[in-house]
């Protein structure tokens, strides 16, 4: 039904489309529609002008016309709608992996916040850093590389520093480090690396460390092929560090 009442009209021609009206009408009768501030519908505007005072350019007024009545009813059911809808948008999406590989599914400790929960700061006591050599990663480590004469090896899946809080005081400390991924890095390459480590740098022994995910489980078996090759026998211990950074296992692998 067609009445002459109060409704809001908007200037085109002022609006920038700041959007600083559209909260302030509680019948959500205003919408960016084109870069520009528009009447939804005429049923969703009461005519009594809450938006007005909200505009920076002015662009805002109400006027008297022949105009829809305004429709409690049908405003109600529109509002809980896009009560709706605006709720579905902010809900988060799956995470694309929750059903793949484990080593890549989504997951946040800690109550979903870095700065709580698992992850609050722990004291430090200036320990230096137990790194003695560079580089560290498997594909760069040449070797001929003087720091493997001799040396206790430790190969780290990439992951376990990030995830362990306390590697280098428990792991990284006289011992020769080489890190890498066994999932995206190419196993041929580190099986021939570790073969001639093995075979020319006299290492003491080895301890691999790896995470609980599936993928990681590679870096044992590539270290010990490598060794077969090799045609030595050297002392290696596993160690398995959860997504949690706990120590989960760690025993000696029989060669």
């Amino acid at each position: 039904m067609r009445l002459k009442r109060k409704i809001v009209e908007i200037d085109e021609e002022k609006c920038d489309g700041c959007g600083q009206c559209v909260p302030n009408c509680a019948e959500g009768a205003l919408q960016i529609v084109d870069g520009k501030v528009r009447l939804v519908s005429e049923i969703y505007c009461d005519g009594l002008g809450a938006c007005l005072g909200n505009c920076p350019r002015d662009a805002i007024r109400i006027i008297e016309r022949e105009a829809e009545a305004f429709n409690e009813e049908a405003t109600e059911h529109y509002l809980k709608k896009k009560a709706e809808e605006e709720k579905k948008k902010a809900a988060p999406a799956p995470a694309p992996h929750d059903s793949g590989c484990p080593s890549s599914r989504i997951r946040m400790f800690g109550g979903g916040s870095p700065c709580s929960g698992a992850n609050k700061p722990v004291t430090q006591d200036d320990s230096p850093s137990a790194l003695s050599h560079w580089p560290v990663q498997i594909r760069l480590v040449p070797p001929s590389a003087p720091f493997l004469k001799g040396a206790h090896l430790l190969v780290a899946a990439d992951c376990t520093p990030v995830a362990y809080p306390d590697f280098h005081r428990d792991f990284l400390r006289n011992k020769v480090v080489m890190i890498g991924c066994p999932k995206f890095d190419n196993a041929d390459e580190y099986l021939q690396k570790f073969a001639d480590i093995f075979r020319t740098a006299d290492i003491k022994s080895v301890t691999v460390a790896i995470m609980e995910v599936p993928c990681c489980s590679k870096l044992p078996l590539i270290v010990e092929r490598g060794m077969a090759v090799s045609g030595k026998k050297i002392p290696v211990e596993v160690v398995v560090i959860s997504t949690r950074g706990e120590l989960l296992n760690r025993q000696a692998m029989a060669i």
